[in-house]
């Protein structure tokens, strides 16, 4: 194994040289530089990460954690972070919570001293991150941030079910459903709320008869859709909050002989990459996942370079409405969604 003290001698420089080259310390001439490093390179010497971190204070790596890895949202989120990460040197460690207050600690208390920042995407609000709060760089993806001292980059859930409920209604549907996620989460909140507004302004009171519970899973969404064939009289559509419910429910309402969209329209919400390959494919609300994740990093690398701020930042990931076979309309026709809700 090629050490530091091989690439000075063959280098003919000291080993403090060596370690400023392979640190990105300034008061290098660029010359010397560039000579370590081609000799470092043409031994196949690897600086020491462990070593390096001591030196610098610095890992190299962000700390990621989510919900859960199972899923092309949480793969999408990943995706865009490591994107951003690799662009800048960086790794990333992921761990998941299982949306567990418990989990969450043991997450923390694994990250720690691992990682330069942290972004941790919670359903729910945990007190666990709040003694992290000045202690290491912290990004919140998700909604309820509000309040909890770091920053946050979210969707705009509300103006998305908003407009996905006005979607439905302008197509001439009366008798709606909705599948939801748990009750504490707060992603899920804001989406019903946003679809209960769009049921309220058509003079529609929102009926918890219709409002079926799920968990965010493909399992959920097929039991809701179970569900939903069986009831007399049926809903004419079925607004899952995420496209995994909504990609269940399509299972099981094709598996009780019913038609989509012509006996029962279905919409989603996320548009994760299957959603346009689902036969029919699915009308859902788009949000560019990955671009959530790559914004949320970068969020992370300013908080790194420049940690001093007087107060948390908000970012609000707009969503768009994306009108395909489910519901059987046309794009044409359908109102747009946007970052507030009109």
């Amino acid at each position: 194994m090629v050490t530091i003290k091989d690439v000075a001698r063959e280098a003919g420089v000291s080993i403090a040289t060596v370690s400023r080259v392979y640190n990105d310390a300034l008061s290098v001439a660029d010359e010397t530089r560039a000579h370590v490093q081609r000799v470092g390179t043409r031994l196949g010497y690897v600086p020491h990460a462990t070593a390096r971190s001591l030196i610098t204070r610095r890992t190299s790596t962000i700390g990621v954690i989510l919900p859960d890895l199972h899923g092309e949202f949480f793969s999408e989120i990943i995706r865009g972070v490591d994107m951003s990460a690799r662009s800048r040197g960086y790794h990333i460690l992921v761990s998941s919570s299982h949306s567990s207050a418990e989990e969450v600690r043991a997450a923390l208390q694994l990250m720690r001293g691992r990682v330069d920042g942290l972004l941790v995407l919670t359903t729910e609000p945990h007190p666990a991150m709040q003694p992290l709060v000045g202690r290491l760089p912290v990004v919140r993806i998700g909604a309820g941030a509000n309040g909890s001292g770091v920053d946050a980059i979210m969707v705009a859930n509300h103006a998305g079910a908003l407009a996905m409920g006005r979607h439905l209604l302008f197509l001439g549907h009366r008798r709606i459903a909705v599948i939801t996620g748990g009750s504490e989460n707060l992603d899920v909140q804001e989406r019903l709320e946003g679809f209960r507004t769009a049921l309220r302004e058509a003079g529609i009171a929102p009926d918890p008869a219709l409002e079926l519970a799920g968990d965010f899973t493909e399992e959920s969404g097929y039991a809701a859709g179970v569900r939903l064939a069986a009831m007399a009289p049926r809903p004419t559509a079925v607004f899952a909050l995420n496209d995994s419910m909504a990609l269940g429910a399509m299972s099981a309402l094709r598996s009780a002989g019913l038609e989509i969209p012509g006996d029962i329209a279905v919409a989603g919400f996320d548009d994760i990459p299957t959603a346009q390959y689902l036969e029919p494919p699915l009308t859902t609300v788009r949000v560019d996942i990955s671009a959530l994740g790559a914004r949320a990093a970068e969020r992370l690398f300013l908080l790194l370079q420049s940690p001093d701020r007087n107060q948390a930042f908000r970012s609000v990931v707009p969503t768009s409405l994306v009108i395909r076979r489910s519901c059987g309309s046309r794009a044409d026709v359908a109102p747009r969604s946007s970052e507030e809700p009109s």
